[in-house]
């Protein structure tokens, strides 16, 4: 009887994985061997991809990070600062903003960074203009705020931290890093996305 029965799930599992084939045996042949072809001709029959996550996060690049680490480029208090500030780092965008999930996020200034990082705007300030000169990170005006004064965005180079598929990063991205790239240090980064 006990037989019978596993038998009889046996069957029923078969036949759920059979009726949840997306292609028949036939079509995925027909599949394997257009693909086959492709390969030959170095190309790559992609399935259409389905994003199943919705899990807000920022890449450093490994071997960068660890490159910028043996040269000594950067401070404790900068990488601090860098580790602490990636909770920040709008998607695709790379600036530092308010809230990561809002679809127009606002980018923080000098004095809104302290506060959320509970530290003094002196010290925020002093770390943010020296990564700028190292090209880690890049200010650009973003309007008045309102005491007449300047507003800027704070960016994060994305050859070394980035939020987003490094496959596609934004022009304006490359645009405002590309000249940094060349600097001593980083024309010697291991991984470039540009």
């Amino acid at each position: 009887m006990q037989k019978a029965l596993q038998e009889a799930e046996k069957k029923a599992r078969l036949r759920e994985i059979e009726n949840d084939k997306i292609l028949t045996d036939q079509e995925l042949e027909l599949a394997n061997d257009l693909q086959a072809k492709a390969n030959a001709g170095k190309m790559k029959l992609v399935p259409e991809r389905q994003i199943k996550n919705r899990a807000r996060f920022v890449q450093f690049l490994q071997l960068n990070w660890r490159y910028l680490r043996k040269e000594n480029y950067l401070s404790s208090e900068e990488k601090v600062f860098l580790v602490d500030i990636q909770s920040q780092i709008g998607l695709h965008s790379n600036a530092i903003v308010d809230d990561v999930n809002k679809k127009n996020a606002s980018p923080l200034n000098i004095t809104q960074i302290a506060e959320l990082l509970g530290t003094s705007r002196p010290k925020v300030s002093r770390v943010v203009n020296s990564l700028v000169k190292k090209g880690i990170l890049a200010k650009a005006e973003s309007g008045i705020e309102d005491n007449n004064v300047k507003a800027y965005a704070i960016y994060i180079n994305p050859n070394i931290i980035y939020a987003g598929n490094k496959d596609d990063v934004q022009g304006a991205l490359i645009t405002m890093f590309k000249k940094p790239m060349n600097n001593k240090v980083l024309k010697h980064l291991p991984d470039r996305l540009f």
